[in-house]
């Protein structure tokens, strides 16, 4: 009954262990649950306040598929201001989370046997999407001593004449680590000459830590931004995962003229008060506090990096941005699903295994929680540490 192409699709399992650690708290278990890669902060009240206005004047009817032209206008403001890259209205889009821009870009762009080049550790939702639009996922494997990122060589070794794309994701979920601008030029060098797509998501750019500074892959060249297609959104750096809203941009009016269709035909516009309230999230009202919650980030990275590294047996590396830690187990054990699933049974701990990143041996810890409970947290994954066998 069902197709085979949907047969083939695998739920998130990021989303299904923070659903299985909401089940189990709510049967009264005692559970801490460091798997959602969600802010615990609140939505900073101008947005609201401005989501209420909308809402009070009845701002609530069908509006353009891509956007409204004055919501298109602020994130084009946004990446010219912060990432010193220049998009017109018809080269953006505005989706139901950076999650649809990705769905709705390998919809336009991959045929079957397409490549598709992703560096692991990588966001779990990215193999998913190439695999639903019948492309094939070409993993470059990297680890702690590489800072979890991949070399020029080692790109220049997985294009072949298949190869329609690469993705690359700076600061990185799951590892925290962020590309310089010579690394992306030194990768932007083995692409020249090459019609190999880069899809740049740059969800955590304002979540960077001590001397790090972000470097927009589409700025690099003027090869670059024509290739690049900048995917961005406004859940992590200013909480507001549950409003739902991502973006777009591309120098190709064509692709976003083909995604507007596709998105026409499935979900339409997103929210109307959302886009109002994102106006005041992308226009620099709320810079302190984005700024607030980065500084809370950033001492919470500091202090767990450290609390982990103490645990014989663990190593981690302190992340240059976004909010998670991924842990090195290798020492005791390269099946982290099993690791994973012992701590939470035994000790109540929610985490997510390496193996759903594309990197056994490894696990991801969300430190975007309070301190409090990160502490108790590794307290008990010290424990459990301590026991395993």
């Amino acid at each position: 009954m069902l197709s085979k192409r949907i047969q083939s699709l695998s739920s998130s399992m990021t989303i299904a262990i923070s659903t299985l650690a909401s089940e189990l708290k709510a049967e009264g278990k005692d559970i801490l649950s460091f798997s959602a890669g969600e802010p615990d902060f609140d939505t900073p009240q101008p947005i609201k306040d401005a989501a209420i206005k909308a809402l009070n004047e009845g701002f609530t009817k069908y509006t353009p598929v891509a956007g409204i032209p004055e919501l298109l206008d602020a994130v084009s403001s946004k990446l010219q201001r912060d990432n010193g890259i220049h998009y017109e209205r018809g080269q953006i889009i505005v989706s139901n989370g950076a999650k649809q821009s990705l769905f709705n870009l390998t919809q336009a762009l991959i045929d079957e046997g397409d490549e598709v080049i992703i560096p692991a550790p990588y966001w779990v939702t990215y193999p998913e999407l190439v695999r639903y639009a019948r492309g094939k996922s070409v993993i470059i494997h990297t680890d702690d001593r590489s800072g979890f990122k991949i070399t020029a060589a080692q790109l220049k070794a997985a294009i072949t004449p298949r190869t329609k794309m690469l993705i690359l994701t700076t600061p990185s979920n799951p590892t925290g680590s962020v590309y310089s601008r010579s690394e992306l030029e030194a990768l932007a060098k083995v692409l020249e000459g090459s019609n190999i797509i880069v899809v740049s998501d740059e969800m955590y750019e304002k979540l960077l830590f001590g001397d790090t500074s972000f470097t927009s892959v589409a700025s690099i060249s003027e090869d670059m931004y024509q290739r690049t297609i900048t995917v961005n959104g406004l859940s992590k750096s200013v909480a507001m995962t549950g409003w739902r809203f991502g973006y777009l941009a591309s120098a190709s009016t064509a692709l976003v003229s083909k995604m507007n269709a596709l998105q026409s035909q499935s979900t339409s516009n997103i929210n109307s008060i959302t886009q109002k309230a994102a106006i005041v999230a992308l226009d620099g009202a709320v810079d302190e506090e984005i700024e607030m919650m980065r500084e809370a980030f950033e001492a919470r990275a500091i202090e767990a990096s450290a609390l982990i590294n103490e645990i014989e047996g663990l190593s981690v590396r302190q992340p240059d941005g976004a909010f998670y830690l991924f842990i090195n187990i290798q020492e005791i054990t390269r099946d982290s699903m099993k690791f994973c699933k012992d701590l939470l049974a035994e000790y109540g701990v929610a985490v997510v295994p390496g193996i759903a990143f594309g990197s056994d041996g490894y696990f991801r810890f969300s430190f975007a929680t309070d301190i409090v409970t990160i502490r108790e947290g590794i307290r008990r994954i010290a424990k459990f540490v301590k026991a395993y066998s």
